[in-house]
């Protein structure tokens, strides 16, 4: 992999991130909770615009692809058929000195990484969340909490084939929440017990899996630089045969350049048809598929895309984020995509008297409807503009004095800093066609250059 140039550290992200209300510490007031977060009022925008950017290009934008949206809890002859109940363990060890817990496939050594303690023989650890449905907690009441979403897709194959009317090849998507009892979390929202899935099912006809497989590789790739993570700090790792699930034909990764390393972002897997095989002969029914050209049946092969959406978000913040010198200080800015950013124009009266509140409260209100925005009149218009970057918002309006007698306002792009003044009648328009990435100086009618930034 080339050199990682990510341009921010771990610490530093995490402290604009609770400083500016992305992501804090789940139950924070009682000292937290290990490998948990909460998402605040900005982060929550910022995750429901990868996911929406995610479902929007998968099944929105193609008629290949349906969603759906699977329980949680499942029987658990589910997951006894895909072989998680015996087989979804880690190798845990645990230091005799300190007691701490690491996974083993996590060191490099036979020492504590904490307090250089010697550590016990491995034992395995099934990694799933029990629980149990009913008042009594016997063996009949068990169930989980899903490690992934992938087999809720599974089982409702035929359900989806059959209202759906879709032929081969067709793919089934969704997003959700899953859960994981890891040995040990780290790296922020990097790995975390209980997080978002995004992925899809691929259904194809057997023979050509390797095709379909190389052209989501492909996808997914570009799904990412479409949005703005630049190609440099993404990569490909490929699964050697001797790594790969035992069902699995192929596996790749996309990986990212993280603060703390390169590490995976998405895999693409070929699945075979393992999981539709389990699935029948466990529960019975037939889950094959007929083919109206061929005249036969048979069992798709699967590929299978899958995503997180918090290292998504996560690699989105890294991304984005730089450092500028500006004057006597530093401009810290949030370059997101306008389809990413959480707040896609803030309002900003110059001054908080009536008249000027008043105007800017209403211009405010109008655009309320059209995109999520924020209204700020605390402090200099200077220092607003800095939180602003801070939160990746490509757009400033600023209402002033001279708005009350032209009718007009300021237009600030966050990346050049450059400025318009436009009619405010022409506003809602104006900011629609710059956030689909018209340049900064084409105006409206009326409009004008307000404050180009050298360069």
């Amino acid at each position: 992999m080339p050199e990682n140039t990510v341009k921010v550290s771990m610490e530093k992200l995490v402290s604009l991130c609770q400083r500016r209300g992305f992501i804090f510490p789940s139950s924070e007031i009682y000292g937290g909770l290990s490998g948990c977060w909460d998402y605040g009022p900005v982060g929550v925008e910022l995750k429901r615009n990868v996911k929406q950017a995610w479902w929007r290009s998968l099944v929105q934008e193609r008629d290949d692809v349906v969603g759906i949206d699977s329980s949680i809890l499942m029987n658990s002859r589910v997951w006894e058929a895909s072989g998680h109940v015996a087989s979804f363990k880690d190798p845990l060890v645990e230091c005799k000195k300190c007691h701490l817990r690491w996974k083993a496939d996590d060191l490099t050594g036979d020492k504590c990484p904490s307090c250089g303690g010697e550590l016990t023989e491995e034992r395995m650890f099934n990694t799933m969340f029990k629980t149990f449905i009913g008042p009594v907690e016997d063996d009949a009441a068990v169930v989980y909490l899903r490690p992934e979403t992938a087999q809720g897709m599974f089982v409702n194959f035929e359900n989806v084939l059959t209202t759906s009317r879709k032929r081969l090849p067709f793919g089934i998507a969704q997003q959700g929440k899953a859960f994981r009892n890891e040995i040990t979390t780290g790296n922020f929202i990097f790995r975390s017990r209980e997080f978002e899935i995004m992925e899809f099912e691929y259904f194809v006809k057997p023979g050509t899996d390797e095709r379909w497989f190389n052209y989501w590789v492909e996808e997914r790739l570009n799904w990412y630089t479409r949005f703005g993570i630049k190609r440099e700090h993404l990569g490909l790792s490929p699964h050697p045969k001797e790594k790969l699930a035992h069902y699995a034909r192929a596996c790749t990764d996309i990986i990212f350049a993280f603060p703390h390393g390169w590490a995976e972002l998405e895999g693409i897997a070929n699945r075979t048809d393992f999981d539709l095989k389990q699935h029948a002969q466990a529960s019975g029914k037939t889950l094959d598929y007929y083919d109206d050209e061929t005249k036969e049946h048979y069992v798709p092969y699967v590929i299978e895309p899958s995503a997180g959406v918090d290292r998504a978000v996560l690699a989105f913040l890294c991304d984005a984020y730089d450092e500028e010198p500006d004057k006597d200080e530093m401009r810290v800015v949030l370059h997101f995509h306008p389809d990413i950013a959480p707040i896609k124009v803030a309002v900003l009266p110059l001054s908080r008297k009536e008249n000027l509140v008043s105007l800017a409260k209403d211009i405010h209100a109008s655009l309320r409807p059209c995109f999520m925005t924020q209204y700020d009149d605390t402090q200099s218009i200077g220092r607003r503009y800095r939180r602003q970057d801070e939160l990746g918002t490509p757009f400033c309006v600023t209402v002033d004095f001279q708005s009350l007698e032209d009718n007009m306002v300021t237009i600030r792009e966050r990346d050049s800093m450059n400025q318009i003044r436009v009619p405010i009648a022409t506003l809602k328009t104006t900011l629609e066609k710059k956030l689909a990435g018209e340049d900064i100086f084409v105006l409206p009618e009326g409009g004008k250059i307000w404050k180009e930034e050298k360069t």
